[in-house]
């Protein structure tokens, strides 16, 4: 009866099944459904073994009269709503060999939990599942479960110490831990003895180290590793020399600092399927070089210090990424002759590439998403990229590439996001971008050198969600039928968000793998990296910094979801469209340096989310609409428009208009006094005086002699007055 929409009780579905049937019932599966309450006696099945409630509607606190059947050997209750801890009962299933209660509520404190398990059940349980609750607590002594073999704890807010006498028990299979927030060293005398192991998961335990010595040779033989986050370096784990048979391994942000070694990579080189993730070390050294064997599902080793060129075998991946290290060569790992049907993802971004990029994309059948973003590459985009055409994400962010976008493009018809930001390309924005590649979400072209007008047909893209146009030359008016947007009109939330994905196939295996979509975006005044289902839900449209003339197009006003729209430093005239406040999800709204007129629209009081506003430096004019958060905003928002008056303003507005600065004039009688034969007068009086002084002293010798010499005198006088007075301020001191 699983997934039928059941929508009951679950003691009225028991009570309707406690006839005749509970005397043959074995198995009971339940899930999938929409099934309420929670667990009633289920003791009078006598003979079920299986019984399977999880992904039902199941909530609260198991009660302690919940009693099962004494032959009952699988019981899960996963995904539902359940809260509390585990009832003393369950304890005193003595068939019990599984227990799922993952993905729920329960918020116990383990050693509790551990403690009402441990009757009877701890002699014949097996698997214990217990993730993704809210499980609090250290872990407990395991030694009375005398053959567990799996348990689940990830997921849960495990803490404490893991103490120094600790044993796992030698008889599990299957350990994960991950996400909780242990703390301590684990040594080899932690898995002594575990012979069985060969799933470790303890990823994102940031506080737990992992400190084996150097000659351990493990007693296990692991298929998967998985220690993100712990602590493993500085030195490069030698007892992974040992293990020969994992086929995962995630030993990423584990503060390793050293060269990896030679036998890592052989180890790698000449292993069936695998999937690798050494990123966010400290990782260096050149890659060796192996012969081409095997199929790698995925191999990640970003952000380390790598260097020197790309081994060719690293081809033979799905998903390769090289990000954030210090490769100089490409063209060793592109241009190997032969087609690669395998390479689905590839990233070498942030690494020190320079050059062009190497014309041989003809290779790569089967790409689907490519990031060469920030590197040094120069010279024109190479034509064979548009053979890729299953490529869904082309990142060129942040080079030094030049001349048009190529023709060739116009076949990749599945991109969803095409970033090419921050280069110097140049000319018209092609025609068919709008036309042929209208699966797209994310459009960057912004800090180039493109010109023109934003042709008609980009309007197509009627599933662009970030247009990023800014810090071009672009000319002419903003094309009305931007209200063709149609994901910028449409409300979304996270919920909506599909995720991105592409499907591979091989030989021997084929299935859907996901990829983030990141986003490098202006916002709020700097570069901000957005992700996965945040832009989903950032609606923007960025046409700043360019020529873009005529009026604000009305139907920008249709675009109810946008979140983002700037559209400063260009040449807009007009008024702003008065109903802007229809754009209820705006964030982020500037309009600065342009040309416009007209008073602010009163209904941009009805955008209560408008964190960021800035309409400075136009020609906007009247009272500034008052009772909202647009009084909330800096005086500098709105600057530079000497029409404008109201708070946050100084200038205050009488009937709405900017109040006059005063006049202030002088007294008539007070004016009088400064007449035209005041100002004669007074110059004619020093004209006479000064004649009268120094023309007698030119004219007659005696008195010019005179003076002079009662000048020196004057001048001798104070000489010696002076020199007295320092000698006997000298002396003094």
């Amino acid at each position: 009866m699983s997934g039928n929409k059941l929508n009951k009780e679950l003691s009225v579905i028991i009570h309707q099944l406690s006839g005749c049937v509970r005397f043959s019932l074995q198995e009971l599966n339940l899930e999938g459904n929409q099934i309420k309450g929670t667990l009633p006696d289920l003791s009078i099945f006598s003979v079920l073994k299986t019984l399977d409630l999880s992904a039902n509607q199941l909530n609260g606190k198991t009660p302690e009269s919940s009693k099962f059947p004494s032959l009952l050997e699988s019981l899960s209750i996963r995904s539902n709503n359940l809260e509390g801890g585990i009832p003393k009962s369950f304890g005193n299933a003595c068939a019990l060999r599984s227990l799922d209660m993952s993905n729920n509520s329960l918020s116990e404190e383990f050693p509790m939990i551990i403690h009402y398990l441990s009757g009877c059940a701890r002699y014949s349980l097996e698997q214990l599942y217990l993730g993704m609750n809210q499980i609090n607590g250290t872990l407990p002594d395991f030694s009375i479960f005398s053959i567990l073999k799996e348990l689940d704890l990830h997921g849960n807010k495990l803490n404490g110490e893991i103490p120094k006498d600790y044993k796992f028990p030698p008889q599990l299979k299957r350990l994960d831990m991950q996400s909780n927030s242990l703390k301590g060293v684990l040594t080899d005398y932690h898995f002594a003895n575990m012979s069985m192991l060969y799933f470790l998961e303890l990823s994102d335990n940031s506080l737990l180290s992992l400190a084996f010595r150097q000659n351990w040779v493990p007693p296990f033989q692991l298929s998967y590793i998985g220690l993100r986050s712990c602590k493993l370096g500085p030195v490069f784990p030698k007892w992974l020399e040992t293990q020969n048979q994992f086929g995962d391994i995630d030993i990423s942000n584990a503060g390793i600092a050293d060269m990896v070694p030679k036998w890592f990579w052989a180890n790698l080189a000449f292993r069936e399927e695998i999937s690798m993730n050494i990123s966010y070390n400290n990782l260096h050294g050149i890659i060796p070089n192996f012969p081409l064997k095997n199929l790698y599902h995925s191999l990640i080793l970003g952000s380390n210090q790598f260097d020197g060129p790309i081994p060719p075998f690293l081809r033979g991946s799905l998903y390769l990424d090289l990000s954030k290290n210090k490769f100089s060569d490409s063209r060793s790992f592109l241009c190997v002759n032969g087609t690669v049907e395998s390479l689905y993802q590839l990233d070498i971004s942030n690494n020190h590439f320079s050059g062009k990029i190497p014309d041989c994309w003809s290779h790569f059948k089967s790409l689907s998403y490519l990031d060469l973003s920030h590197n040094n590459f120069s010279g024109r985009i190479p034509t064979s990229m548009g053979s890729l055409l299953h490529l869904q994400a082309l990142l060129l962010r942040n080079n030094n590439l030049t001349d048009e976008i190529p023709f060739s493009l116009r076949s990749c018809t599945n991109l969803v996001m095409l970033d090419i930001a921050e280069n110097r390309l140049s000319g018209l924005i092609p025609t068919w971008i709008g036309s042929e590649l209208q699966e797209l979400q994310f459009l960057s072209l912004g800090r180039n050198n493109f010109h023109g007008s934003l042709p008609l047909k980009i309007c197509y893209l009627s599933n662009i969600q970030v247009l990023d146009l800014s810090l071009n030359s672009m000319s002419g008016q903003i094309p009305k039928c931007i209200k063709i947007f149609t994901s910028m009109t449409q409300k979304t939330s996270s919920r909506d968000y599909q995720g991105h994905s592409y499907l591979f196939e091989t030989h021997d295996m084929s299935g859907n793998r996901t990829y983030d979509l990141n986003a490098l975006l202006m916002w709020k005044g700097s570069e901000q990296m957005f992700k996965n289902n945040v832009i989903l839900l950032l609606k923007s449209i960025d046409l700043s910094s360019n020529h873009f003339s005529g009026e604000i197009p009305l139907e920008i006003e249709n675009l109810f979801e946008l979140v983002s729209l700037n559209l400063s430093r260009n040449h807009l005239t007009g008024k702003i469209p008065s109903n802007i406040g229809k754009l209820t999800s705006l964030d982020f709204l500037d309009l600065s340096r342009n040309h416009l007129v007209g008073s602010i629209p009163s209904s941009l009081t009805q955008i209560d989310r408008l964190g960021v506003l800035d309409l400075s430096h136009n020609n906007l004019s009247g009272e500034i609409p008052t009772g909202t958060q647009l009084q909330s905003f800096n005086a500098s928002c709105y600057e530079d428009n000497l029409d404008l008056c109201g708070p946050p303003l100084e200038k205050l507005c009488i009937d709405g208009k900017p109040a006059q600065e005063p006049i202030v004039k002088l007294p008539e009688d007070e004016n009088l006094f400064f007449t035209c034969e005041f100002y004669m007068s007074m110059a004619i009086g020093f004209v006479i005086s000064f004649c009268g002084v120094f023309g007698s002293i030119l004219i007659k010798r005696s008195w010019r002699h005179a003076y002079f010499k009662f000048i020196s005198n004057l001048s001798d006088a104070i000489y010696v007055m002076a020199a007295v007075k320092v000698f006997k301020w000298c002396h003094r001191g």
